[in-house]
């Protein structure tokens, strides 16, 4: 799959990626690039800089030094460009809880511009199958639903990118099952960025796998040229190099 998109567009080209929190570096010297229609799964352990990264290209936090550019545009020349070309499904879904789950999608469809906002927000409502739950508020809705309006949010505006920060976190079997049909219906010519704890199941389900401890890359490169045991046992010794 990965030499397919060797010859592929970049969607995210990024070169020395720094993020500095007082004395400590977050992350370090960060480069990698990835085609369009690619699925790059990120490991690590707790504080390898996971979460930060993820931010950074999704343009909820600026680096410290380096660029970022997501399909071609430069996230700290035009951030607001870029936005219009990603989407984020978080540990934070972003809602209101007071709002029902239409009148959150229908906000976030009008600050994108979506054509026939309402038309696209059933669509999407009917995916992760709570159409019927419409009318409700989202504080009354369980995690896991809550979870699932938030992934039908972050694509509201057809993104080419999508980010997915532990997008498992929080779903009962039944939503895990409905996430995977989505992504697999998705897949087709758009990019996806995921960090996972689960090794086993984010290794399957990407074309690309990175490694992260400490700040820094350990390993970045297409699925088809790593062994998944080795893979394995460099993800066990980075997890004695977290930060709690």
């Amino acid at each position: 799959m990965a030499d397919a998109l060797a010859n592929e567009p970049l969607a995210l080209e990024v070169k020395k990626l720094t993020k500095v929190f007082g004395d400590r570096k977050a992350l370090d010297n960060v480069s990698f690039s990835l085609p369009q229609g690619a699925f790059l799964s990120i490991f690590g352990p707790n504080g390898a800089g996971k979460t930060t990264m993820l931010r950074m290209l999704s343009t909820l936090a600026r680096p410290t030094s380096g660029t970022i550019r997501v399909m071609g545009i430069d996230a700290k020349e035009d951030p607001d460009k870029v936005r219009d070309h990603i989407g984020l499904i978080s540990h934070n879904s972003m809602l209101y809880p007071d709002l029902t789950a239409m009148e959150n999608m229908m906000f976030v469809a009008r600050l994108y511009g979506v054509v026939d906002p309402e038309a696209r927000v059933r669509e999407l409502l009917r995916a992760v199958e709570l159409d019927h739950r419409r009318f409700d508020s989202v504080r009354t809705f369980s995690r896991g639903m809550t979870q699932r309006l938030s992934i039908a949010r972050a694509l509201i505006n057809d993104p080419d990118v999508v980010f997915l920060d532990e997008p498992y976190a929080g779903l009962d079997p039944h939503a895990v099952e409905i996430f995977d049909e989505l992504i697999a219906s998705l897949r087709e010519g758009r990019t996806f960025v995921m960090v996972s704890h689960d090794l086993q199941k984010g290794f399957a389900a990407c074309t690309h796998a990175m490694m992260l401890a400490r700040g820094r890359v350990m390993v970045c490169s297409p699925k088809d040229e790593l062994d998944f045991d080795e893979f394995k046992g460099l993800y066990r010794e980075t997890v004695g190099m977290g930060v709690a």
